[in-house]
């Protein structure tokens, strides 16, 4: 089904889920080696000026590029577009967020769509990122969006501590024990965590990895349930 989507001139956002999954053999959110080698070779074979695969969507539907273009530029940016967003800081961005998402993105492209496409749209999104199949997207779900180059959260899933390890890490680290943390307190704890995990995490590394974690503060002040998006992989 996936190869004869590839035939077509132009394809549906329904086809393109297809063709993707198709393609995305592990479920990992994303195409390399040999999955990708395997989507252009069909692409080679189905349209001999085919490009990448989010190319195939007729532009009124590839919101997928338009995020690209448009909202990442840098993982600060997408830290800002996530707490945007994210309206009540759940941790989350559930349907009706996505929805408001999608569609300011469009707009911003001079794209209208009506309702339905736009639940179509979130739909779809919701079954390309929504790893876990909750209805609503983490943020780390919602970071698979990022090119892998841009993508400092990736380097900080083999860092993250169980809840109690996190709170006893936040409470040393906010050293006036306002209930947040500032940028000089983050600074301190980034240094600890690439001292103790040099092979995920450089020090070169931590004016980046700052700015990036900064975006998701509240004008300067990183409150527990931030931070926890970044350095928490539970109550365990």
């Amino acid at each position: 089904m996936a190869e004869s989507h590839l035939q077509s001139s132009l394809i549906t956002a329904s086809q393109f889920f297809e063709i993707w999954l198709h393609f995305d053999a592990d479920g990992s959110g994303y195409l390399e080696g040999k999955e990708l080698q395997n989507l252009i070779q069909e692409l080679q074979q189905a349209r001999k000026k085919a490009g990448l695969l989010a190319h195939v969507l007729p532009t009124e539907e590839n919101f997928l590029l338009l995020f690209r273009c448009q909202q990442l530029k840098s993982c600060e940016e997408f830290m800002k577009t996530w707490r945007k967003y994210d309206t009540d800081h759940s941790g989350f961005i559930e349907t009706e967020e996505l929805k408001n998402f999608l569609k300011d993105l469009l707009e911003k492209a001079n794209k209208t769509v009506d309702d339905t496409k736009l639940a179509e749209y979130t739909d779809l999104m919701l079954k390309l990122f929504d790893s876990n199949n909750d209805g609503k997207l983490e943020l780390t779900e919602m970071a698979r969006l990022l090119p892998v180059q841009e993508n400092f959260l990736l380097k900080f899933q083999g860092v993250k501590m169980c809840g109690k390890e996190f709170n006893k890490a936040f409470e040393l680290y906010d050293q006036d024990g306002n209930g947040y943390i500032d940028e000089n307190e983050l600074d301190a704890l980034l240094k600890d965590l690439c001292e103790k995990n040099k092979q995920d995490l450089d020090i070169n590394n931590i004016p980046t990895y700052k700015k990036s974690i900064m975006a998701l503060s509240d004008g300067g002040k990183l409150y527990r349930t931030d931070l926890a998006l970044i350095l928490s992989a539970g109550d365990n």
